[in-house]
C-alpha cells in the first residue's frame, strides 16, 4: 500500500510531521480494485470491463464530470460491512502515509436515496474509526455532508436521522456539486446542527464565487472553508479570513484533476500564506484524483520548492483547524515542537 510518493531525498515525504487531513470524502477513498470487490460480494454487475477500463474514465472535464462517476460507483456500497471495510482500508492507509487525524466527510443522501439507512452508513463508518484507533493510534472523526444539489427538505430529512442514528459525529458539511446552490439555500439546515452542537464546515469557493464565501461564514455559521480557492478575489474576504483566521482546507491535486487551475503550480497557495491565512493541505477524492495526504504535499513540495519549515506550518495549520479534542491537538501540537 506504500505510495512511490512517500520519500523524498530517502526522508519521509512527512518527515515524522503529525498531519491532520480535513478535507476526504470517504466515498471518495473507493479504489478501482475495491469497487470490482463490493461488486462481487453484493452480486451488482459494474459497466466496466475491468479497473483498466474503470481508471481510464477517471478524465474529468469540471467537477459534474467526477461527480457523475463518483455517485455510479458508490452503488457497489450496500452494507454495513462495506461502509466498515472502507472507512477502515481508509485510515489504514492514512495511518501509513503519517496522518495522525482525520475528519472523514459522508454523503448520507446518497446512500438513503439508494434505500441503504443512514444508521447502516454511520455505523460501518464508526466501528472503522474505533477499530483504527486500537490498531493504529489514528484517530479520526465523521463529517456528514448536505448534498446542495438536492432537495432543502432532503437535507433537514438527513440531519433529523443522523442525530436519531445514535452514532457519533462531530459535524455538518456541504459539498456536492457548487454553481448554482448557494449555501444560503440550506441556512435552517445548518441553524439545526449548531442547536444539536455539531461543528459546521462547507464547501465555497472551489468553482463557485467567493460571495458563496461569505454566505457559508455569515449564513451557515461555518468554522472552516473547504476549497475556498477563489477567496483572493476579494481583497475583504481575505481580510477576514485572515483576521478570524478562519482555515481554508486546499485540495491541490482536486484542483487540477477537475481543471480548476490548469497544474498544482497556479494554485495561489503563496499568495495565501503571505496574506495570513490558515492553509491545510488535504486529497478530497484520493482514490479518483492521483494520490492521498503524503501525494498531495510531494505536489506541492515540486510546484512551490516548499521545504520542511514549510511543511511544520501547514502540519500545524492542521492540527489548529481540526475538531480534535483539546488533549488530542496538545499531544499533537507537542509532538510538532
Amino acid at each position: 500500500m506504500t505510495s512511490s510518493a512517500t520519500r523524498v531525498g530517502g526522508a519521509s515525504l512527512s518527515f515524522g510531521l503529525p498531519f491532520c487531513e480535513l478535507h476526504v470524502h470517504l466515498e471518495g477513498t473507493l479504489e478501482p480494485e475495491m469497487i470490482f470487490s463490493l461488486a462481487t460480494r453484493n452480486e451488482f454487475e459494474m459497466p466496466y470491463s475491468g479497473i483498466s477500463d474503470l481508471r481510464r474514465r477517471y478524465e474529468f472535464a469540471d467537477l459534474q464530470s467526477f461527480l457523475d462517476l463518483y455517485y455510479d460507483n458508490m452503488t457497489v456500497l450496500q452494507t454495513e460491512r462495506d461502509f466498515f471495510d472502507l472507512a477502515l482500508g481508509f485510515l489504514a492507509r492514512a495511518h501509513e502515509g503519517g496522518v495522525r487525524h482525520v475528519e472523514m466527510f459522508l454523503d448520507p443522501q446518497a446512500h438513503s436515496a439508494r434505500g441503504i439507512p443512514v444508521e447502516r452508513v454511520l455505523a460501518g463508518a464508526h466501528k472503522a474509526k474505533l477499530e483504527a484507533q486500537r490498531e493504529f493510534g489514528i484517530t479520526a472523526e465523521i463529517i456528514v455532508c448536505v448534498l446542495r444539489d438536492q432537495p432543502v427538505r432532503s437535507a433537514h430529512e438527513m440531519l433529523e436521522s443522523v442525530l436519531l442514528s445514535g452514532v457519533p459525529v462531530a459535524g455538518i458539511g456541504l459539498d456536492s456539486a457548487e454553481i448554482g446552490y448557494p449555501p444560503r439555500l440550506f441556512r435552517d439546515v445548518f441553524s439545526a446542527a449548531r442547536d444539536a452542537g455539531l461543528r459546521c464546515v462547507a464547501h465555497a469557493g472551489e468553482e463557485g464565487p467567493p460571495d458563496y464565501i461569505w454566505q457559508a461564514l455569515d449564513v451557515l455559521g461555518a468554522e472552516r472553508i473547504d476549497h475556498g480557492v477563489r477567496c483572493l478575489e476579494d481583497v475583504s474576504l481575505v481580510a477576514r479570513l485572515a483576521a478570524d483566521q478562519i482555515p481554508l482546507t486546499v485540495c491541490p491535486m482536486s484542483n487540477e484533476r477537475l481543471r480548476v487551475v490548469d497544474s498544482v503550480a497556479d494554485i495561489p497557495l503563496r499568495q495565501m500564506l503571505e496574506h495570513g491565512l490558515l492553509v491545510t493541505l488535504n486529497s478530497d477524492d484520493p482514490a479518483y484524483f492521483g494520490g492521498y495526504l503524503e501525494d498531495n504535499l510531494q505536489a506541492c513540495i515540486a510546484a512551490f520548492g516548499f521545504n520542511r519549515r514549510d511543511l511544520n506550518v501547514f502540519a500545524g495549520n492542521s492540527i489548529k483547524a481540526s475538531f480534535a479534542s483539546n488533549e488530542r491537538k496538545a499531544q499533537l501540537l507537542e509532538e510538532l515542537d
